[in-house]
């Protein structure tokens, strides 16, 4: 029954039972609290050594210099069939055997090597110097691997040289190198060399060595001479600046005035570097043909993005407009000087894959290479395509071997069983995996990397030798498709700094403009430059705020060049979302940008002079940014060529430019 006689109520619960050992339970629940406090301890104390990271310890960013976080490149390439070079080592792949041809590199601290073609000398590379991102300049010694005799690779009459390039031929001993913007020859490592080309002048005229324009932003390399595979003609290119204007590279050495270097930089609307294609024979005549542009590139700019032998006297020449938007492919009969269109491609935006070397059948019948092909409502893509003249007419006969709504990134090779390799996107535009398909219908295509079973490998890279064989070097490696921000492929960074050390999400995204996704996308920016991709930024980081583990109250925006022009105009976008940025090497005026970069999209040159248009990020614009921008940084760094200083006093407030 229960008593009320107190405001609280009380129960008559029956007899209690016997006396509990309160003593024990006292003890228990102590040693408990005990252990509970040294795991509470550990938890505090490992997560503030490694910074709230659960897998391990954090990146610092000292770490990416390190050789424990260094990506290994075993630096290989095919000597012979079965033969590669890797590190000054020779390895018979058929026998699995490893011959070192000598084992240290320190006696001549020479940092590059090649071996000559018939294995009997090494060229040793030392005292490298960068000039650009591709070309450097170097001292050589010629190597005999039998006798370990040492001679010094030097032009006549001069000693102790610094060369721009040094190489082997395709054939022997044959040596070529360059000095003074002029290419010298020799027929055997130790035969005296004679010079080929006198027009040479230093930052004016080229031979045989690529300019800062066709460096950078053209061909992607210093080499512009490529031999005959015969090695009975070497064809190159004569590149002329004289009519180009000069940028100054400003360099601060720590001096009191900083020293600067010219060097010629065509912008938007200006002259660009002339260039002409030249061959000639190395049977001792010196012979020289050159190789004349299409008629409807004659009286115009034209840019020569692609150069390769098709047979050991027909040469493969892709010529293309200065607004980028037709290219003509030719193949030229180098003893004649005789060239003849065998393929034109027009676009309405601008055309990609310029730099794509065709391949040819023995006959010069019929070549291959990639060409946008619809696939229905996805847009275009590009896949192989066999391209070839009927045999009782000139009618072109025009074959697909490949199709779907994904891209071929590359064309590698072509086998006696008439089959092709090449690198595709088909599982996804992070990956790139090698594929192998029939000439022959069906067209049958297989993929052979996706059977190597290595987890978390997708992006792999492959170099064919001639046997088509063996695939060197099968491995994750780092790539730059061009526009392609996510991929697959390993890289550290001072991205992935932030991410393991200081608790920063990083997002990257592939919109608009991007590659690897058909041309839809591709050409998703013409005339649209900082619209639609900004567009994209923005839908992409309104998403991922909404993300329960993102603080949208602290959202940061990082680029560079271009990624620089668009951070600025992420920042001053009404519906932004983006609290502070930094813009590094920003494009703030598009007439002070070189004559490459989106003139093919924005045709800047004709709205700049017809509509006088002034593609300008101007000082107000950024001083008066939006409400809740706390911080904008521009940087750019020393010594950067491809985004010269020029285009940041735009955005600094007058009494700093005038200074």
């Amino acid at each position: 029954s229960c008593l009320r006689s107190f405001p609280t109520p009380f129960c008559d619960i029956g007899p209690i039972g016997p006396d509990r050992n309160w003593k024990g339970i006292g003890i228990s629940l102590l040693v408990i609290a005990v252990v509970l406090s040294f795991i509470g301890l550990s938890i505090v104390l490992l997560s503030k050594d490694n910074g709230g990271n659960p897998f391990g310890s954090q990146l610092m960013l000292d770490d990416l210099f390190q050789r424990n976080f260094q990506i290994h490149d075993p630096d290989a390439t095919w000597i012979s069939r079965t033969l590669s070079k890797n590190n000054f080592r020779q390895i018979q792949y058929k026998t699995d055997k490893t011959v070192f041809l000598f084992t240290s590199q320190v006696t001549f601290k020479a940092t590059k090597f090649a071996v000559s073609p018939d294995k009997n000398f090494v060229l040793l590379g030392y005292d490298v110097r960068q000039v650009y991102q591709h070309s450097f300049l170097a001292s050589y010694l010629v190597y005999n691997l039998h006798t370990r005799e040492v001679r010094e690779l030097n032009p006549p009459e001069v000693s102790d040289s610094v060369l721009q390039f040094a190489s082997w031929g395709v054939q022997g001993q044959q040596l070529v190198y360059i000095f003074e913007n002029n290419i010298y020859y020799q027929t055997h490592a130790q035969s005296s060399s004679w010079r080929l080309t006198s027009s040479g002048q230093e930052g004016v005229v080229f031979n045989g060595l690529a300019d800062w324009l066709y460096e950078e932003e053209v061909l992607h390399t210093q080499v512009t001479h490529w031999w005959s595979p015969d090695g009975s003609r070497l064809a190159y290119l004569t590149i002329n600046d004289s009519m180009v204007p000069t940028m100054l590279l400003p360099r601060f050495t720590g001096s009191l005035y900083p020293r600067g270097k010219e060097y010629p930089y065509p912008k938007m609307g200006q002259m660009n570097p002339s260039v002409s294609l030249h061959v000639v024979s190395l049977d001792g005549s010196s012979l020289v043909t050159e190789l004349r542009p299409p008629d409807s590139f004659v009286e115009s700019e034209f840019y020569i993005t692609m150069v390769t032998w098709a047979t050991h006297e027909k040469l493969s020449v892709r010529w293309v407009n200065r607004v980028q938007n037709t290219s003509i492919l030719s193949l030229c009969d180098t003893t004649t000087g005789v060239c003849i269109k065998k393929h034109v491609m027009t676009s309405e935006k601008w055309l990609d894959h310029q730099n794509e070397e065709p391949l040819f059948s023995d006959d010069c019948t019929t070549f291959f290479i990639t060409m946008p092909l619809k696939d229905g409502n996805h847009g275009a893509f590009n896949h192989i395509t066999m391209i070839s003249n009927q045999s009782s007419s000139q009618e072109v006969n025009v074959r697909h071997l490949t199709s779907g709504n994904w891209d071929v990134s590359q064309i590698l090779s072509y086998d006696e069983k008439r089959n092709w390799y090449f690198l595709s996107a088909e599982d996804g535009p992070t990956q790139r995996q090698l594929y192998r398909v029939s000439t022959v219908d069906p067209f049958r295509k297989t993929c052979l990397s996706c059977s190597l079973f290595r987890p978390n490998c997708s992006f792999y890279d492959a170099s064919i030798s001639s046997t088509h064989q063996h695939c060197s070097d099968c491995i994750c490696r780092d790539s730059t498709p061009g526009g392609q921000a996510v991929s697959d492929r390993f890289s550290l960074s001072w991205e992935s700094v932030l991410v393991t050390s200081d608790q920063v999400i990083v997002a990257r995204l592939d919109g608009r403009g991007s590659g690897f996704q058909g041309q839809r996308i591709l050409h998703g920016l013409h005339q649209r430059l900082g619209s639609a991709d900004v567009q994209d930024q923005i839908a992409a980081v309104e998403h991922l705020i909404k993300l329960p583990y993102v603080d949208g109250s602290r959202v940061g925006v990082y680029g560079k060049a271009y990624g620089g022009f668009l951070s600025i105009l992420l920042l001053l976008s009404h519906t932004s979302v983006f609290k502070c940025g930094i813009a590094v090497a920003p494009i703030t005026n598009w007439r002070l940008f070189a004559s490459v970069h989106f003139q093919h999209s924005a045709e800047l040159v004709k709205l700049l002079s017809v509509l006088n248009v002034n593609y300008t990020l101007q000082v107000t614009s950024v001083v008066h940014l939006k409400a809740g921008v706390r911080s904008v940084m521009s940087s750019r760094r020393e010594g950067g060529d491809e985004v010269p200083a020029a285009k940041a006093p735009p955005l600094l407030p007058p009494p700093l430019r005038m200074s």
